[in-house]
């Protein structure tokens, strides 16, 4: 679809490569790298496909560029079976940066379903290599925060519905805690059509970051979608991992890349993650086993997936 064509065409962009069958509705394309040159980019979905997408299949080239980059993404911010922006700077930024890299992730506007018009512009600079990492100890859940938003032609109570819905939801199961889930109105200048939505994160005392979200659409209650996203948080947060669902498969290319051993805790191992580890193996050298974890209690369904990564080097620098 858009979004999976338009990924395709700035990795072709990005390393001067050659792409034959791609068009949408292609069942085949042949892709032909070139050297990975940095510089600015633009990728547009023309439609509500998701800019988070588009920055995961840059990101792992852009790292290994021979001079820093601009990535000017344009399509849909805040979109369904994708993750938010707010879910990318919030959780995704903070844990994959211990990969010893850093980005700057910048939210000119927001796009919604169905017409998208968001853009961001991620800058990034190259590196030499990427560390393992090792995040096997969740800690205590020490905060919750949040962010309910509306923008368009909504009103703000929507906000404030959702947000409150969410920390009824959340206190439920944990009490004692103080949860700040802030209810925004996007400025009109900063935001293209006409959405609502809700994040809510849980950090934890050793630095793991674990989200639930949700977004609104026509005919559904604002409580439900506040609900729905703190049901998501709570379910993650059960199963004793570090990552949740969402970041999990992420992190499947950045440990087949680096160099050593990286080990990561988590909850059942998604479909998304399976795909991402067999075709990491296919295409690396990397080697990756995911073993049941030998928790205190066997009740939690709690996983180990280790990679011994392929220690990629950056040709340029």
């Amino acid at each position: 679809r858009p979004q999976h064509l338009s990924g395709l065409e700035i990795i072709r962009d990005l390393c001067d490569g050659k792409l034959e069958g791609g068009e949408i509705g292609s069942t085949e394309i042949t892709f032909t790298p070139g050297k990975i040159k940095g510089g600015t980019h633009i990728a547009d979905t023309k439609t509500a496909g998701s800019v988070c997408l588009l920055m995961q299949v840059a990101m792992p080239c852009v790292l290994f560029a021979a001079s820093p980059s601009e990535l000017h993404l344009k399509g849909g911010t805040n979109a369904e079976m994708a993750p938010q922006i707010d879910y990318a700077v919030m959780v995704f930024k903070p844990v994959v940066e211990k990969f010893n890299f850093t980005f700057n992730c910048d939210i000119k506007k927001r796009g919604y379903y169905p017409q998208g018009g968001g853009e961001v512009v991620v800058q990034m600079s190259p590196v030499k290599e990427l560390s393992p990492i090792n995040l096997t100890e969740r800690g205590t859940v020490t905060k919750i925060y949040g962010r309910a938003f509306v923008a368009g032609a909504l009103p703000i109570k929507l906000a404030k519905d959702m947000s409150a819905a969410a920390v009824r939801c959340v206190r439920k199961e944990i009490r004692d805690l103080y949860i700040n889930i802030q209810a925004v109105r996007e400025p009109d200048d900063q935001a293209f059509g006409t959405g609502s939505g809700i994040i809510v994160v849980a950090e934890t005392s050793t630095g793991c970051l674990l989200a639930g979200s949700s977004l609104g659409k026509r005919g559904k209650n604002s409580d439900k979608v506040g609900i729905e996203a703190a049901e998501i948080l709570l379910r993650n947060l059960k199963h004793g991992g570090t990552v949740d669902e969402s970041l999990q498969d992420q992190l499947i290319i950045f440990m087949a890349l680096a160099k050593g051993v990286s080990r990561v805790k988590s909850g059942p191992i998604t479909l998304h993650t399976q795909t991402a580890i067999h075709f990491a193996e296919q295409l690396t050298k990397a080697k990756f086993t995911v073993t049941k974890s030998e928790e205190e209690d066997p009740s939690k369904d709690t996983y180990i997936i280790e990679c011994q990564g392929m220690g990629m080097i950056n040709p340029n620098l």
